[in-house]
């Protein structure tokens, strides 16, 4: 057996799972992300509406 065609046969039997470990951890990061995103400007949101009842309640 050659030491090249095995360190071949290694990297090819390794490469889907890294790849695919790969693609999970982007998916996750970009759900992260968005989740992140999403709280701020539902936060932001919440603040300008209670700003507007707080605005009115002086009336």
């Amino acid at each position: 057996m050659n030491l090249d065609n095995w360190w071949l046969n290694a990297l090819w039997s390794l490469l889907p799972t890294v790849l695919v470990g790969l693609i999970f951890w982007f998916v996750i990061r970009a759900i992260i992300n968005a989740d992140r995103n999403e709280r701020k400007m539902l936060a932001k949101v919440e603040a300008e509406e209670r700003a507007k009842l707080a605005k009115e309640a002086e009336k």
